[in-house]
């Protein structure tokens, strides 16, 4: 009798061209599909994975980075590694920059920098990009406009390690990804967004031309690159100006 696929999958090999993190991502998926691990179950630690499949701890994050990228996995620091319900995470859009997203519905994009400097990762923000607390970040605050007139505001967190003088490239009306994947190298694979409905602040309205507490969606989202989180971004759009258009269907 042929050996069912988990058990083959259940190791590493060696001799593969396949990289050791995409076969322990392998692992999980299949351990996850044969519903050994199931929805809202934790799963072994970062050490245990190490030491089971002697892979580095290098290996496993990203393993395991890739698949809460994905929405298959979510992850809490000090709080362990959890099998997610696939069912609740929308299907994949294509990850891109806000001005191609206008471009594509055929509005001018345009961005006014606010401010930008550095600051270090707060907790909650760590646990998000699955970094260490104090990392430095650039800190960068931009209006967002649409055909010349305001749409949101953008604060985005981004790894400084990964785009050193990024501060002396932004300038008002530039694509951000553009700038890192060109001068940087850094192109994002992979996105996680979630948004809220929300009044919008006082101490932004002015910015946004409208008046206080008007409804507005607010849009968290950390992007991935190969190595792993490298951004978080907060925006505030407005409700009259942006929509959210999700295709449903159903499985044949």
């Amino acid at each position: 009798m042929q050996e069912p696929v988990l058990s083959q999958a259940r190791w590493v090999d060696r001799t593969s061209v396949v990289p050791l993190y995409a076969q322990i991502e392998a692992i999980v998926r299949a351990r996850i599909a044969s519903g050994e691990w199931r929805v809202d179950e934790q799963i072994p630690t970062e050490t245990e994975f190490c030491a089971t499949y002697d892979v580095s701890r290098v290996t496993v994050r990203k393993a395991l980075a890739n698949l809460t990228g994905e929405g298959l996995l979510s992850r809490g620091r000090g709080k362990g590694t959890f099998v997610r319900d696939a069912r609740m995470t929308a299907a994949a859009r294509s990850v891109s920059s806000f001005s191609a997203e206008l471009t594509n519905l055929g509005m001018k994009p345009g961005s006014r920098v606010l401010s930008m400097d550095m600051v270090p990762a707060s907790d909650a923000v760590a646990e998000k990009m699955m970094i260490e607390p104090g990392t430095m970040l650039w800190h960068l605050r931009r209006l967002r406009t649409a055909d010349d007139s305001p749409i949101g505001i953008q604060t985005a967190l981004i790894l400084a390690d990964r785009c050193p003088g990024l501060d002396r490239l932004m300038k008002d009306d530039v694509s951000l990804y553009e700038i890192l994947k060109t001068d940087f190298g850094l192109a994002p694979l992979r996105a996680i967004e979630v948004f809220k409905v929300a009044g919008v602040p006082r101490s932004q309205s002015a910015l946004l031309r409208v008046a206080q507490g008007s409804h507005a969606f607010v849009v968290t989202r950390v992007t991935f690159e190969e190595r792993g989180a490298f951004e978080y971004t907060t925006s505030i759009l407005r409700g009259d100006r942006y929509q959210l258009s999700v295709v449903l269907q159903n499985s044949k």
